[in-house]
């Protein structure tokens, strides 16, 4: 414990807090496949993945990080067993209701990116107090990606765009990158700095498609359930050894 604490000590020394990413995001990937490498059901897996989204979102805010996106349930996911998406469903709502009073004193903000309305009421309910709760919190904003698509987002953007040109509310000469973003889930935040992965997969799965155009990637190759406080820093500091040039010299 103590060679740990040291090592967590020494890799926090190496962050440059002044060029800290604005906004990462993390695709907590791997829980069920640490669960069978265990001979453990899936459930044990999201259950031991939530407790690493307690210590990351902690970790994440204490170092000051601004935003921080999870990506929790994908509209992928509702292909799973029932059984399973009725699990994940009630860790949201444990998480949020032992969660909610801690994230509001430590002034964290909970939005919701994707389509909540097609989630179970409980959770929904449960995800609406957070959001309202926290609203005016301003160290930092948790986003929780539920029912979330990249594409279905951009699809989304699309249509309301279509409406407002229709409505007259917008000139369609007027639409670009800022105006386009003012339509997306992410609106009024800036776009991933940095966008981890754990569990060895090397794709982004329809995660943040359009706002990921020049987000730095880290994979690691253990599951999420693995991940921990160390694994964070180290992501940082990789990150900050990168040269981001946005295409140009």
């Amino acid at each position: 414990m103590e060679n740990k604490e040291k090592t967590i000590e020494s890799l926090k020394e190496k962050i440059d807090v002044s060029n800290l990413p604005n906004h990462v995001a993390i695709i907590m990937d791997g829980n069920g496949r640490w669960a069978k490498k265990r001979f453990l059901p899936r459930t044990a897996g999201h259950k031991e993945g939530m407790e690493r989204v307690k210590e990351i979102v902690e970790v994440a805010a204490k170092i000051g990080i601004k935003y921080l996106s999870l990506y929790a349930f994908s509209t992928e996911n509702w292909k799973r067993p029932e059984k399973e998406i009725n699990g994940l469903m009630k860790l949201l709502v444990q998480y949020l209701r032992a969660e909610l009073n801690t994230l509001h004193k430590n002034n964290i903000k909970v939005q919701a990116l994707g389509d909540i309305s097609k989630l179970p009421l409980l959770p929904r309910i449960e995800v609406e107090k957070a959001i309202e709760k926290t609203k005016n919190n301003d160290k930092m904003t948790l986003n929780i990606a539920l029912n979330y698509g990249g594409r279905d987002e951009i699809i989304e953007a699309t249509k309301n765009i279509l409406k407002d040109v229709e409505m007259g509310k917008m000139d369609i000469e007027e639409l670009n990158v800022n105006t386009f973003n003012k339509y997306l889930y992410t609106k009024n935040q800036p776009d991933p700095d940095l966008l981890i992965r754990p569990s060895g997969e090397l794709r982004i799965s329809n995660f943040l498609l359009y706002q990921i155009a020049y987000t730095e990637f880290c994979f690691y190759n253990i599951y999420w359930p693995d991940f921990r406080e160390e694994h964070f820093y180290r992501a940082i500091i990789d990150y900050q050894k990168r040269d981001r040039r946005y295409g140009g010299i």
